[in-house]
C-alpha cells in the first residue's frame, strides 16, 4: 500500500485522503492500518493533517448517505446486532452522548456515522463530533508509523503498551459505559416527556 501511494507521486496526498475517506465509507482495509501508514509515510505533522481531512471527509460521506437514503439502505451493510444496540441514539438528541461513545476505542465508528445519520445530529454537529472524536487515535497511529519510519523502537513501544492499556481498559468496561449511556438516554427521554407534560 505504501509502494502504490508513493507511485502516485505528487499525487500521493490526494490519494491517500482517498484512501482513509474510502476506508470509512466501504471498509475495504481496517484504518488502524492507513492511520499508521499516514504517519510512515508523511510523518507526525502532515499525517495527522492528511489523516484528519480523509476521515473527517469519509465521517461526511457516510452520514449524508445514511441521511439522503435511510435506514432501509443502511440495513443492508450493517448488522442487525448493532443496529440494535445502537438504536437508542436515532431517539436522542444528545449530541455529547455519541461524542463520548465515538472516543471510545472498540466502538465500531465507521457504522456509527451510518446510524447517527438517521438521528436527530445537525451536519454541523456530527462534523465536530466525528473531528474530534476520532482525533486522539488518529494521532496515536500517526505517530507509531512516524517512530517505526525513524526507528525510534523504544518510543513506539512506549507507544504500544500505552495503546495496548487504553485498549484493554475500554474492552472491560466498554459493554458498562454503553449500558450507563442506555439508561443516562432514557432517563432524559422520561425528563424531557414530564417537561413536555407539565407544560401542557
Amino acid at each position: 500500500m505504501a509502494e502504490f501511494l508513493n507511485s502516485l507521486g505528487p499525487l500521493s496526498f490526494i490519494g491517500f485522503v482517498c484512501l482513509q475517506a474510502v476506508q470509512v465509507i466501504a471498509a475495504p482495509i481496517p484504518g488502524e492500518v492507513t492511520g499508521f501508514i499516514g504517519g510512515f509515510l508523511y510523518g507526525k505533522s502532515l499525517g495527522i493533517v492528511l489523516s484528519t481531512i480523509g476521515l473527517t471527509s469519509g465521517s461526511m460521506a457516510a452520514f449524508s448517505i445514511s441521511r439522503i437514503l435511510g435506514r432501509p439502505f443502511v440495513e443492508r451493510f450493517v448488522k442487525k446486532e448493532t443496529m440494535e444496540k445502537y438504536d437508542y441514539l436515532l431517539h436522542h438528541k444528545g449530541a455529547f452522548l455519541v461524542f463520548l461513545l465515538f472516543l471510545i476505542p472498540g466502538i465500531p465508528k465507521d457504522m456509527l456515522c451510518y446510524i447517527v445519520g438517521l438521528g436527530h445530529l445537525t451536519t454541523k454537529e456530527f462534523f465536530i463530533i466525528s473531528t474530534v472524536g476520532r482525533f486522539g487515535g488518529t494521532v496515536l497511529l500517526t505517530l507509531g508509523g512516524d517512530y517505526i519510519r525513524h526507528h525510534q523502537y523504544e518510543r513506539f513501544f512506549i507507544l504500544l503498551g500505552l495503546a495496548i492499556v487504553v485498549i484493554f481498559l475500554s474492552m472491560v468496561y466498554k459493554d458498562k459505559l454503553e449500558r450507563l449511556f442506555r439508561i443516562w438516554h432514557i432517563t432524559s427521554r422520561r425528563k424531557a416527556m414530564r417537561a413536555k407534560r407539565d407544560k401542557e
